[in-house]
């Protein structure tokens, strides 16, 4: 069978390359505007082209491709935006997309495209009281079937999973929680899949024998993209003790067991490891060294609040703090507007939205042995003799201690390595590296219209040779995808190009 290939268009955080390249599928080429975002793509993923404004994009003379992907901006159908829905001035890119295949198909006869797949807010199922979707659908099959129409939603509302059939085509969507597929936050997405070239988009999204949530690649050439161990992870008394989450495996005999490359991103292609991606509890006492058999967690105890009494680091409660215009932010007592989680918030921007990426991680600190709280948090206590850690010398402030979660705690939790974000500097740029970002930063300024002024050849040298920021990466996961589910579909599709009728 020959390799698929993708095209992706408002790529972001390259969700859908990375998941695609993880499953043999070629990433050939993207569309995206944002400079940070660009950045992080054409280091990780230096073999795809990137194609900048998609209104300028002619998709009968770019290279064909198998698939195509787009997550439109969804401001306009978040509950974070003003429901303008597809008359968003940035929602109505979604219609940029559909020409962009369009004019691929009509240039290859129909072959390129096969496969598209979408996706967006869970807003998108009632923006203008169900009218948006309803275009949406609609959209979507007259690619396939110009003039065809999906009948409006009934007063129940549009269901959170349906599929469609036409003569040689299918269209599936649902409803997908990432919490379901190895991460641990709740994030609930519309995944919309077209095959254009038959009827395959029902088992490509839906559960499938010997599929069903395996994130596992074979012969995947992102090898390693979990990352190992970090280093802060390490020692503990001199011993190689996992004190936090690391990666996990499942061998053949069911045992659980660390190492540097998670389930989720292995390349071993036989039995052992394909069970679904573990997140492991570690514990920084007995039993926990390296290699050593393990036990699993859905969230790691960093994440969650129950204490266990061989967690000898302190446990958390995750608090959701309400939209600032909400009433219980408007009200004077300070609790309201705060409430208990059991998933953290911070990386649901809801389409871009600062004010809605919110929430944190409220840590109690606990004595693990008598399941109390206490004054002082135990890390931060100095064990001066292999024994209990309770060295009252320079506490700190007992109680709840707020944070918001770190970029590199928001790139797990999308299923990406801690330090995807990391390494993106170019010391020496090269007058085409300089030319080639100052079309970057030229098409974003024209698009966005914050600036007035296009930047200088110096400004763009300084940004290349340090263009990290936490500010770019937060925004980066806030509109990003989750990586396992992206890879359950790319799974599909893989499975159902090998298996075609």
């Amino acid at each position: 069978m020959k390799q698929l290939t993708l095209g992706s268009i408002f790529d972001g955080s390259g969700g859908f390359p990375l998941g695609a390249a993880l499953y043999g599928i070629a990433p050939v080429w993207a569309s995206e505007i944002e400079p940070f975002a660009i950045r992080v793509t054409t280091k990780r993923l230096p073999q795809m082209k990137h194609l900048g404004d998609i209104a300028r994009v002619n998709g009968g003379t770019i290279p064909p491709v198998d698939i195509i992907t787009f997550g439109s901006p969804c401001v306009g159908m978040s509950v974070a935006g003003k429901r303008e829905g597809l008359k968003n001035n940035q929602s109505v890119l979604f219609y940029e997309a559909t020409r962009v295949i369009k004019e691929m198909r009509e240039a290859t006869n129909g072959l390129y495209p096969r496969f598209i797949i979408f996706e967006n807010v869970h807003g998108a199922f009632n923006s203008n009281r169900g009218a948006d979707f309803k275009a949406i659908l609609d959209a979507v099959i007259q690619i396939a079937e110009p003039g065809a129409e999906v009948p409006p939603a009934d007063k129940g509302g549009w269901p959170y999973a349906d599929i469609l059939v036409g003569d040689g085509w299918s269209v599936a969507y649902r409803l997908i929680d990432a919490q379901y597929f190895g991460v641990a936050q709740r994030r609930k997405r519309v995944y919309l899949v077209a095959d254009f070239g038959g009827g395959r988009a029902v088992e490509i999204l839906f559960e499938r024998e010997g599929v069903s949530r395996d994130f596992t690649p074979g012969g995947s050439p992102w090898e390693g993209a979990a990352g190992d161990t970090p280093s802060d992870a390490g020692e503990a008394g001199g011993a190689d003790y996992l004190t936090g989450p690391v990666a996990v495996h499942q061998n053949q005999a069911g045992e659980l067991r660390a190492g540097n490359v998670a389930n989720t991103l292995s390349t071993n292609g036989n039995a052992t490891g394909r069970n679904a991606p573990l997140v492991a509890a570690f514990m920084a006492g007995q039993g926990a060294k390296a290699g050593s058999i393990a036990y699993s967690e859905s969230i790691s105890p960093t994440l969650k609040g129950a204490p266990s009494g061989l967690n000898q680091s302190p446990c958390a409660i995750v608090y959701g703090i309400s939209p600032f215009d909400s009433e219980g932010m408007k009200s004077a007592n300070p609790h309201a507007g705060i409430y208990e989680a059991s998933t953290s918030k911070t990386l649901d921007a809801n389409g871009g939205n600062p004010a809605c990426n919110q929430g944190g991680m409220a840590v109690v600190a606990y004595d693990c042995r008598n399941h109390t709280a206490m004054p002082i948090s135990a890390t931060l206590q100095a064990k001066s003799n292999g024994g209990q850690s309770l060295n009252y010398i320079n506490p700190v402030l007992s109680g709840y201690i707020v944070r918001r979660l770190t970029p590199q705690e928001c790139a797990l939790l999308q299923g990406f390595a801690r330090d995807f974000c990391a390494g993106l500097e170019t010391p020496e740029p090269t007058g085409a590296d300089i030319a080639f970002w100052s079309e970057v930063w030229e098409t974003h300024r024209r698009i966005i219209g914050k600036s007035t002024k296009p930047k200088t050849r110096n400004q763009i040298v300084k940004w290349l040779r340090q263009p990290y920021s936490d500010s770019a990466e937060y925004r980066l996961w806030g509109n990003g995808v989750a990586l396992p589910c992206v890879c359950f579909v790319m799974a599909g599709i893989r499975e159902a190009a090998e298996n075609k009728t």
